[in-house]
């Protein structure tokens, strides 16, 4: 866990089922200190005394019928309507657009491995990052609908890949990931043997460098919850 710069204080709400991969990822490009629940297994935050909250990715989809689900949107939702600096990672960008009142769908298809998104309108999310970029992605379903009054800021042949409303954000794609998990991910998928192979293929040191350049998110996150912090406490 990166740690300094005013200690900011996270709330990492893990949607992953327990990978190991995913606590580790957010550990490294997080710079904060993360206050973590296993989203999944019910653990929530019993308040809202964090700079930030971060939902991460899921095998599960937002309309599941599963219990731990609705308790987790619901926070997001309130932390949200406290002004709450929130950022939504692939399953937590669909569950944060259905908090807001979006609405989530199956694509009826995969988009998986190194794919290019490309930015919509400006916003300090992507400062510093090209207008399209390279990231890693592995979902099959998608926000379909907006929730009413967010600003579409990133998108794809696929659709929806990135969005804002207030101080909350969502990406569709994987910023975090390394080689490692994404080659853990695609060989987890139920895909035709061809498909999976040619995006393992995919899996390069030229692709990932490529992909580090979205990694620039997250320290823009962090300043954007610094910063709100600041003027919080002026």
């Amino acid at each position: 866990m990166k740690q300094g710069h005013g200690n900011l204080r996270f709330a990492l709400l893990d949607a992953s089922h327990g990978d190991s991969n995913t606590r580790r990822n957010f550990r490294r490009e997080l710079d904060a200190d993360l206050a973590e629940f296993d989203a999944t297994e019910g653990e929530l935050p019993s308040h809202f005394d964090f700079d930030g909250v971060v939902v991460t990715g899921s095998r599960a989809s937002v309309y599941w019928d599963e219990k731990w689900i609705p308790p987790l949107a619901e926070y997001v939702a309130d932390a949200a309507e406290r002004d709450m600096p929130i950022l939504g990672v692939c399953y937590g960008h669909q569950l944060l657009a259905t908090a807001l009142g979006g609405h989530v769908q199956d694509m009826g298809e995969y988009e998986i491995g190194y794919r290019e998104v490309s930015q919509t309108a400006e916003d300090e999310l992507f400062e510093g990052i090209d207008e399209t970029f390279t990231v890693f992605t592995t979902h099959s379903d998608a926000v379909a609908e907006l929730p009413e009054g967010a600003e579409l800021i990133a998108e794809n042949e696929y659709g929806v890949h990135a969005f804002r409303k207030g101080h909350a954000w969502g990406v569709q794609f994987h910023p975090e990931y390394d080689p490692d998990t994404a080659a853990e991910v695609t060989k987890g998928k139920d895909l035709p043997d061809e498909r999976i192979q040619s995006v393992l293929d995919g899996i390069t040191a030229e692709n990932y460098d490529a992909a580090c350049e979205a990694k620039r998110l997250f320290d823009n996150f962090t300043a954007y919850a610094r910063r709100i912090r600041s003027e919080a406490t002026a």
